[in-house]
């Protein structure tokens, strides 16, 4: 009996120390728990993502001094090549094209929909929800990574003076960017323990594009367009979620991403199953 119930809580403790793996998904198919960064809550400031105007003259977002509610699990890197391809392989996935040489590069040329079904799979897979970040949780766990690109005062009386040098600015770097994708591990670690955050992949996130009008004392959001996600990345810019190559269009505003990929967050907590753990902890202890 005391066999049985320490059998139960070894395969117990190993589901909650990471993803469930699925009988019909191999662990390598997977992220592991240590592929996992988990970020406890503290402060952070974010710029609100959308467009914005006062009295009728564009403006910049409103900077918020935010807060998440819970930890934050999220992928170390990006989802790739070799991970897409098996999501494809079982028809789960929309067929796309892939590099030839290599596997172990992050996957792009997807949309906002490829990713999502991605995200749908491995949660099926695994049990355990798989979702993209909201823009918000990609802030938090970007760190100094991310770059608060507020558009420079020119022309108080000619607001779109202040576009155009962000635009420009934004040019003269991705004339740098190498546009292949790289091996992960390329563009360094932050302080959270992500990878090649800002790298030359842009990371599609599940925030909505808005419209929003902003008086002295409160933001009135005028419109919600899930049609247009934001994406972020070496810059923030808003994309259409059908699109996989950002040279063809679909960007709503700056220069338009080298590649679009992603990751993912993990929702690793089963409380029912911690319940049953706790359970069998203090049965085991008591006997």
């Amino acid at each position: 009996m005391l066999v049985a119930m320490k059998l139960k809580f070894a395969v117990a403790a190993g589901i909650l120390a990471g993803p469930i793996m699925a009988t019909s998904l191999s662990p390598a198919a997977v992220e592991t728990d240590a592929e996992l960064a988990k970020i406890v809550p503290a402060g952070f400031s974010y710029r609100v993502a959308g467009d914005f105007s006062r009295a009728g003259r564009p403006v910049e977002g409103p900077l918020r001094a935010a807060r998440l509610s819970e930890k934050l699990s999220i992928m170390k890197r990006q989802v790739t090549v070799a991970e897409y391809s098996r999501c494809m392989a079982v028809g789960a996935c929309p067929r796309l094209a892939l590099p030839e040489a290599r596997q172990d590069v992050p996957m792009v040329g997807v949309s906002w929909h490829d990713a999502s079904a991605y995200a749908a799979w491995i949660t099926a897979m695994t049990g355990v929800t798989h979702r993209l970040p909201t823009d918000e949780e990609w802030i938090f766990a970007a760190a100094q990574s991310v770059r608060d690109e507020v558009s420079p005062l020119i022309d108080p009386s000619d607001p779109a003076q202040a576009w155009i040098a962000r635009y420009e600015a934004e040019s003269a770097r991705a004339k740098s960017v190498v546009v292949a994708p790289q091996p992960i591990g390329t563009f360094g670690k932050n302080s959270n323990g992500l990878l090649d955050v800002g790298g030359n992949v842009w990371e599609w996130t599940e925030t909505c594009f808005v419209r929003a009008t902003m008086d002295d004392r409160s933001m009135q959001v005028t419109n919600t367009n899930c049609g247009v996600r934001v994406v972020e990345g070496a810059h923030r810019i808003y994309m259409t979620d059908f699109i996989r190559d950002p040279r063809t269009g679909g960007c709503a505003a700056g220069v338009p991403p080298a590649n679009l990929g992603f990751r993912l967050v993990v929702e690793t907590g089963h409380p029912l199953l911690r319940g049953i753990v706790d359970n069998l902890v203090k049965t085991l202890r008591s006997g």
